[in-house]
């Protein structure tokens, strides 16, 4: 557990084909199901302050209480998913910690000298996420998201889905 932003509770992968991605995680490491998101619409998202375009596809999937979240982006939007792969990687790129006191650990973080190196919203206010620009090792950027609101909910049900899933029904498209 981490003294400062608690439990990690979500593993980010950064990856180029999100589909091979999926089948890699169902097939070899045995984990799903996955909700899969072709294009996710966000509110707004900021790179280093700066506004920015982009769009992405994101699958999430528990393995017990950790969520693994797989990320391809779709466009060359500056994002530090894009500076991550210009840097010839792919693979685990963040673990994020969640709070229903966001607004509380984000003032914290920034009070600590943490530097966001990228922002957004998804669904409202009680969406928001932030990346800290404190990667000193592939891997350990560190993301925090407010799960107070409908996004809390939801990763509830992708954590439940994964009880005893049988492994039917691998990849559930949502916004289709």
């Amino acid at each position: 557990m981490s003294r400062i932003f608690g439990a990690v509770r979500q593993n980010g992968y950064v990856v180029r084909d999100i589909r091979g991605a999926m089948d890699h995680w169902v097939n070899v490491m045995g984990i799903g199901p996955w909700f899969y998101v072709d294009r996710v619409q966000t509110d707004f998202f900021r790179h280093r302050g700066v506004a920015s375009d982009l769009h992405m596809s994101v699958a999430l999937a528990n393995t017990g209480d950790l969520q693994i979240e797989l990320i391809q982006q779709r466009n060359e939007a500056p994002s530090m998913y894009r500076e991550f792969l210009d840097a010839g990687r792919e693979g685990l790129q963040h673990m994020a910690y969640w709070s229903t006191d966001y607004q509380g650990l984000y003032d914290k973080a920034l009070s600590l000298g943490y530097r966001v190196g990228q922002e957004g919203q998804i669904g409202g206010e009680q969406g928001r996420f932030a990346y800290f620009d404190a990667e000193g090792h592939p891997g350990t950027v560190i993301e925090i998201s407010d799960i107070s609101g409908a996004k809390g909910f939801f990763f509830e049900h992708v954590r439940q889905a994964a009880i005893g899933w049988d492994g039917t029904d691998p990849i559930r498209e949502l916004g289709r």
